[in-house]
């Protein structure tokens, strides 16, 4: 059976991955291919623990290396057995964030060695790495001020603008030195506009597949 394709979407808060997510699985579904959609951290019922605990404004505070295991901790539950097992029966397999997101925040925003995180990637997951990632760019007042409307903050959505500039910083040098991988699609124009966007990729993936 030949392997499906997997796909990761990224961006800092309130660029409308959700939104873009289901759209693109929609058409990839159309097309006759069949889709498994998840998220990180989380994607498993343990994972989806962890990402509580990640998210939660708990009295005890998380140090940055705890963080980053806790990231990979999940994202090793949700590769092997999720991502893994949907690829190898042929599914398709599109994913809110993935590793990219710890080299972003936890590299980028926390400013731990990219090094280690590259180390950890390679230890949890290997050779399963994204056909594509998109990253749903804007700048961090534009997805900060269109994320605070989603209600109260969680533990890393009330960080500071310096620190989501960060992120989002890393992910374009992320997306400029891997341009074979990374599509940037400019999340500051309409939602029309994204959507277009979308739409094409969507198209230009399935008629290479």
């Amino acid at each position: 059976m030949q392997r499906g394709r997997f796909i990761t979407v990224e961006g800092i808060e309130g660029v409308g991955k959700s939104t873009h997510i289901g759209v693109l699985s929609k058409l990839i579904a159309a097309a006759g291919h069949e889709v498994l959609t998840t998220r990180e951290p989380g994607g498993t019922p343990l994972a989806e623990d962890i990402r509580k605990l990640l998210k939660d404004h708990g009295d005890e505070p998380i140090p940055e290396i705890a963080e980053l295991l806790m990231m990979f901790a999940a994202r090793s539950l949700n590769v092997n057995n999720v991502i893994v097992p949907a690829l190898n029966a042929g599914k398709w397999v599109i994913s809110d964030r993935f590793t990219d997101s710890s080299r972003a925040y936890q590299g980028g925003g926390r400013g731990l060695p990219m090094d280690t995180i590259n180390q950890l990637a390679d230890w949890v997951h290997g050779d399963t790495q994204p056909d594509l990632t998109i990253l749903l760019d804007a700048p961090a007042e534009i997805g900060l001020a269109r994320a605070s409307s989603r209600g109260t903050p969680d533990r890393i959505e009330q960080e500071k603008h310096e620190f989501f500039a960060r992120v989002r910083q890393c992910y374009l040098e992320l997306a400029a030195a891997e341009p074979q991988r990374f599509v940037v699609i400019d999340t500051c124009r309409s939602l029309a506009d994204v959507d277009a966007d979308i739409r094409a990729l969507a198209q230009q993936i399935l008629s290479n597949n």
